[in-house]
């Protein structure tokens, strides 16, 4: 038997009006889904991105008033978008909208068109953008802390306060990327969780190199909630069916192609898609549904697909 299987619907926020985001973020809640999460992008990342998107922020802010028990958070947050110890403030006052239920995910942004559009940094490289990253980090983790600190290389702040306290004692930071000398390393130093996905193989490799990682930085790999990407889900009882109706989601968000190797099937193919996450100890899974969301394969995947999981 496995125990304590947690299901994450990451709704995609592009192509969607908000009514539709909004009632998406509630019914995830409602069906008992363990985090809800959102994009942090300002134009749509998959198909066209000549196309409409929600602000994240105010997404989580919108739901955090109308949900009660799914924890919340983007994924990630891009951190060349803002300040880091304004960012730690706003994920502070999230927190108290939430009743303690934030998660501060953050990760070192990729997409620079964007970035171009809306004439904000991204930096000469990769490399770079990780750099500021591990520097942001630890601003927020600091603040989140209890501490006043204060940036070094490439961050102004001073001995920077944050009051109110968050309402956990220990709001968490979930690092999303899975680059192997920088992001993991940065994961191992300070993050309560991570995020890598890829496909299974990528996955496991990931977090074997995680945990080396952990070993040199003395850190306590025990300590890092693992969580995967899943990509997207659809669930009908005929696998053509659910084909048809994945292949008509991507068509609605910007005519993308079609993604390989997504769950989508019968119940019991997404649960044996799935199953050999849990045997190397992720237990925190992480679902895509992108606009229109699929209310059935929200549902199912919940009532039928998690039941069969825990049974091992």
């Amino acid at each position: 038997m496995t125990d304590g299987v947690k299901l994450g619907a990451l709704l995609w926020n592009q192509y969607t009006p908000w009514a539709d985001l909004r009632a998406g973020g509630i019914r995830a809640d409602e069906l008992g889904y363990d985090s809800l999460w959102t994009w942090d992008h300002l134009y749509p990342i998959v198909g066209s991105d000549d196309g409409p998107i929600i602000e994240g922020w105010l997404t989580l802010a919108a739901w955090a008033e109308r949900t009660e028990r799914a924890r919340i958070g983007l994924m990630v947050g891009a951190n060349t978008f803002r300040n880091p110890a304004l960012v730690a403030k706003m994920a502070t006052t999230l927190d108290h909208i939430s009743g303690g239920r934030t998660v501060l995910g953050i990760g070192g942004a990729w997409f620079e068109t964007e970035h171009r559009a809306y004439g904000i940094a991204f930096g000469e490289s990769p490399g770079e953008r990780l750099r500021w990253l591990e520097e942001a980090v630890k601003i927020m983790r600091g603040m989140l802390h209890g501490e006043e600190p204060s940036g070094s290389r490439y961050y102004d702040a001073d001995s920077v306060r944050n009051d109110p306290m968050p309402v956990q004692e220990r709001l968490p930071i979930l690092i999303g990327g899975g680059g192997e000398k920088k992001t993991l390393r940065i994961v191992a130093r300070y993050a309560d969780a991570c995020n890598v996905g890829g496909g299974f193989d990528t996955v496991k490799r990931k977090d074997e190199i995680l945990r080396r990682h952990c070993e040199e930085v003395g850190r306590d790999e025990s300590e890092i909630e693992r969580t995967a990407g899943m990509g997207m889900c659809v669930i009908r009882d005929d696998q053509a069916e659910a084909e048809r109706v994945a292949a008509s989601i991507f068509e609605h968000n910007g005519n993308a192609d079609p993604w390989k190797n997504q769950l989508v099937g019968t119940p019991e193919q997404v649960a044996d898609r799935i199953r050999p996450y849990l045997g190397i100890g992720f237990r925190h899974l992480i679902i895509g549904f992108p606009a229109p969301y699929d209310a059935e394969s929200m549902e199912r995947l919940v009532r039928e697909v998690k039941p069969e999981l825990e049974r091992g």
